[in-house]
C-alpha cells in the first residue's frame, strides 16, 4: 500500500504541474487526481480526466489489458467507479460488482433478488452507484436503495423508495452530499407521481422529499411549491392520473451554491388535452428545478417544455462550469436534453442564457432568449389527428453521458437523428399504445436512424465538429487532458478522437456493441481506460431500428485497456442478422389467435422487441427460441415464473387464451423468418 500512495502522490504532483493554470475564460482544470470516484468524474457531471499519459502521441500503443465476462448480463449501462485500485459498477439487474482493478478478478458481487422481493419490476437496466466513506450506494430496479461495505459487499442496509404496488421502477445513480444519499425514479410513462428523497447515508432514514407534480388540495396545502403548480394543471387532474414527472436519470449537486438541480421527465399521459383540458403548462415537468440541498424546499426552476406532448423528458446530464459569456464569467449548468436543444442555463438565477439546435428539430423554431419558453410550430400536437416530430421519442440526446472538456471549452455529446409519429385514434399493430397514441417511429429524411459524435461549442452555441456512426444507438463520452474523447458505438468498436479536430487516432473491436460510458483512472503511475460493452436497453423497443445484429447470449464484457496492453480479446459471435428461427411445421396456427396474440405481445415487446424481433435487447429473440414450439412449457415460462430467477417475469394476469394467442403470434413470427429464407 505505501509503494501505491507513494506513486499515487508522484502522479499527482506530476500532473499538477502539466495542468497549472488551465485556459483563460474557461472553467479551471480539475484537482488532479488519479481515480474516478462518480458516475460522471466528479461532482461537476463533467465526465473529464485531467489524466494525460494516455495522449495524441501516446493513444496509438493502448492495447488490452484485461477482460472480464459478465455470465448473465445483457444491458450494461453503467460507469465503472474506481476507488483504492478496486472497481464498482452494477450490471443489467443491479447486481453490484467489484473488481480488482489490475487482475480483472471479482473480488466481491452482491445481487439484490428482485426475482424474489418483487418480480413484477425486474427490469433490465441500472446506470451505475454511488461512493462515500467505504459503503457503495446503489438502487435496485424494485425500488430498494441499499448501502454495502465497499471491502466485503455486507449488505448495511436497504429501504424502499417507491410504492412496491405502483408501477415505478429506479434505474439511475443515486447522488451523494451532506452525509445523504438522494434518488428518484422512472414511471411518468404509466401516470405515477414522481419524486425524489433524500436518505441519511449511515441509516437509511428518509430526510426530505420533492414532488415533482402537485397532488390533491390536502396533499398541496402548505406548499407554495405544489400550490404553485396545481394551477397549471386541470383542477381534477390528480384524479384521473398521476401526472408523471419521475427523476429517473440525472441529479446534479452544486458545491459552491449548495444546491440539487432535478431534472424532471415527461407529463402523463402524453395528449395535454387528456391530462389537462384547456390549456396549462404542467408543472415541473420536463423542466430543471433547483432545490435547497439541506431541506429539500423549492428554489426554482426552468422548464424546457411547457406542456410536454412527446416525451421530452429534461432528466439527462447537467454538466456544471464557469463559461465566458460576453466578457463575463458566468456560473452555467450545461445540459442537452430529449427535445434537441443545447442549453446554457446560469445557475443563480435559473434563467436561460442560450439554447441552439444541436440535432433535427421541427417542434419548435428557436427558444426565446427574453421569456426561455420554446417558439413552437403550428400542428405539432396532433391536433389534426397526426405529427410527426423530430427528434424521435427517445430524444436527441438520451442517458448516454456527454463530456466537457474545460481545455477545448466543448462539450461531446452522443446524438441522434429519428422521428416519431404520433396519432390518435385505435391502437396500430406493432405499434406502442400509450394513453389514446399510437406511437411509432417514421423514416423520412436523410440522416434518419443514424448517431453523431457532436463536439458542441456551448458559448457559440454551434458544433465545431462530427463524427457520423453508421447507427443510432451509442455510447456516452469521456474527454481526457491528453486532448482525448473516447466512445463506442453500436458495431461494437471503441474509438480515440482528437478532442479539437475530431481526427480518429484510436480504435479497436470491442466484440459487443457499446452503450456506457468509458472511464479513466491510474494505478502504480499506469493510466487505464476502462468500458462495459453490453449493446441493449431500448434497442429491443424499438428494434426496427435499433437491431443492428448483437444476441442476448452474446458476451457480455468489462475491457480495461492501457498502453503497452498485449491481452487477446476472448473469442465471440460477431454481429448478424440472421435467424436460426424454430418452427414445427405439423402445427397449424390460428389466424384468430396469432391476432389476439399480436395485440397483446407490445406488453412482451419492451424486452423482447417489437413484431417479435429481439435486437440484442435485455432478452431472447423469441422466433429462435424453442419454448414456444410446446404449449405446456411456454405456460410454465410465462404464466408460471419458471425462469424469474433469470429475468422473465410471470404475466399471470393474462388469461390462458391470450397466452396462447401471444404463442402462436411468435410462431408466425418465426414462420415468416424462415419464409425469407
Amino acid at each position: 500500500m505505501q509503494s501505491r500512495r507513494i506513486a499515487k502522490a508522484a502522479l499527482g504532483v506530476a500532473i499538477a504541474g502539466m495542468l497549472a493554470g488551465g485556459l483563460p475564460g474557461k472553467t479551471p482544470l480539475p484537482a488532479p487526481t488519479t481515480e474516478w470516484p462518480a458516475v460522471n468524474g466528479n461532482s461537476d457531471e463533467t465526465g473529464f480526466s485531467p489524466l494525460r499519459q494516455i495522449d495524441r502521441a501516446t493513444v496509438g500503443h493502448l492495447g488490452l489489458a484485461w477482460a472480464l465476462d459478465l455470465p448473465g448480463e445483457t444491458s450494461l449501462e453503467a460507469a465503472p467507479l474506481e476507488i483504492g485500485g478496486k472497481l464498482f459498477f452494477t450490471g443489467s439487474r443491479a447486481r453490484v460488482y467489484a473488481v480488482d482493478a489490475l487482475s480483472g478478478k471479482i473480488v466481491w458481487s452482491f445481487d439484490p433478488k428482485t426475482w424474489q422481493y418483487n418480480p413484477e419490476k425486474m427490469g433490465w437496466a441500472n446506470r451505475g452507484l454511488a461512493y462515500a466513506t467505504g459503503r457503495i450506494f446503489f438502487a435496485a430496479n424494485d425500488g430498494r436503495l441499499f448501502a454495502l461495505d465497499a471491502r466485503t459487499g455486507r449488505q448495511i442496509w436497504a429501504v424502499d423508495t417507491t410504492d412496491r404496488n405502483r408501477d415505478q421502477i429506479v434505474t439511475g445513480v443515486p447522488r451523494l452530499f451532506y452525509g445523504m444519499v438522494v434518488i428518484g425514479q422512472g414511471g411518468a410513462d404509466s401516470g405515477a407521481r414522481g419524486f425524489v428523497t433524500a436518505y441519511d447515508q449511515a441509516s437509511g432514514r428518509q430526510v426530505w422529499r420533492f414532488h415533482v407534480v402537485p397532488g390533491s388540495p390536502e396533499q398541496n396545502r402548505g406548499d407554495p411549491a405544489m400550490a404553485a403548480a396545481a394551477k397549471t394543471w386541470a383542477p381534477d387532474f390528480w384524479k384521473k392520473t398521476g401526472g408523471g414527472g419521475g427523476p429517473w436519470d440525472s441529479i446534479t449537486y452544486d458545491k459552491a451554491l449548495d444546491r440539487l438541480y432535478v431534472g424532471t421527465a415527461n407529463a402523463s399521459p402524453y395528449d395535454p388535452d387528456a391530462r389537462s383540458p384547456g390549456g396549462g403548462d404542467n408543472l415541473y415537468t420536463a423542466s430543471i428545478v433547483a432545490l435547497d440541498a439541506k431541506s429539500g424546499k423549492y428554489l426554482w426552476h426552468y422548464q424546457l417544455n411547457p406542456r410536454d406532448s412527446w416525451d421530452f423528458d429534461a432528466t439527462q446530464q447537467m454538466v456544471l462550469a464557469t463559461l465566458t459569456i460576453d466578457g463575463r464569467a458566468r456560473r452555467v449548468l450545461m445540459q442537452a436534453p430529449k427535445n434537441g436543444f443545447f442549453y446554457v442555463i446560469d445557475r443563480d438565477t435559473g434563467k436561460p442564457i442560450s439554447a441552439g439546435k444541436i440535432g433535427k428539430v421541427n417542434w419548435a423554431d428557436r427558444i426565446d432568449p427574453v421569456t426561455g419558453r420554446p417558439v413552437e410550430l403550428a400542428g405539432i400536437r396532433y391536433e389534426s389527428g397526426e405529427s410527426v416530430i423530430y427528434p424521435f421519442s427517445s430524444g436527441a440526446h438520451s442517458f448516454m453521458r456527454m463530456a466537457y472538456d474545460p481545455a477545448t471549452g466543448l462539450v461531446y455529446v452522443p446524438v441522434m437523428q429519428a422521428a416519431t409519429r404520433f396519432r390518435r385514434g385505435a391502437p396500430i399493430a406493432d405499434n406502442v399504445f400509450v394513453g389514446g397514441l399510437n406511437i411509432g417511429e417514421h423514416v423520412s429524411e436523410p440522416g434518419d436512424n443514424k448517431g453523431t459524435l457532436v463536439a458542441w461549442d456551448p458559448v457559440a452555441q454551434k458544433p465545431r465538429w462530427t463524427v457520423q456512426h453508421p447507427f443510432i444507438w451509442n455510447g456516452g463520452t469521456l474527454a481526457t487532458a491528453g486532448g482525448l474523447v473516447f466512445q463506442g458505438d453500436a458495431s461494437g468498436r471503441l474509438a480515440a478522437y482528437d478532442a479539437a479536430t475530431g481526427k480518429e487516432l484510436w480504435g479497436v473491436d470491442a466484440g459487443m456493441g457499446i452503450i456506457a460510458s468509458p472511464v479513466t483512472y491510474a494505478i502504480g503511475g499506469r493510466q487505464y481506460v476502462s468500458v462495459l460493452a453490453g449493446y441493449g436497453a431500448s434497442a429491443a423497443i424499438l428494434s426496427d431500428i435499433m437491431n443492428v445484429g448483437w444476441k442476448y447470449a452474446s458476451p457480455r464484457r468489462l475491457l480495461t485497456f492501457a498502453l503497452g496492453g498485449h491481452a487477446a480479446l476472448p473469442p465471440s459471435p460477431p454481429r448478424s442478422l440472421a435467424i436460426s428461427a424454430q418452427d414445427n411445421p405439423e402445427e397449424k396456427l390460428d389466424p384468430r389467435a396469432v391476432a389476439v396474440g399480436q395485440g397483446y405481445f407490445m406488453a412482451c415487446a419492451v424486452c423482447h422487441g417489437r413484431s417479435a424481433v429481439g435486437a440484442g435487447g435485455p432478452a431472447p429473440d423469441l422466433r429462435e427460441s424453442p419454448i414456444p414450439l410446446d404449449r405446456d412449457a411456454f405456460m410454465a415460462v410465462v404464466q408460471g415464473g419458471a425462469l424469474k430467477e433469470r429475468g422473465m417475469p410471470a404475466f399471470s394476469q393474462f388469461p390462458p387464451d391470450v397466452l396462447e394467442g401471444i404463442r402462436q403470434y411468435i410462431r408466425s413470427r418465426g414462420r415468416a423468418a424462415l419464409a425469407r429464407k
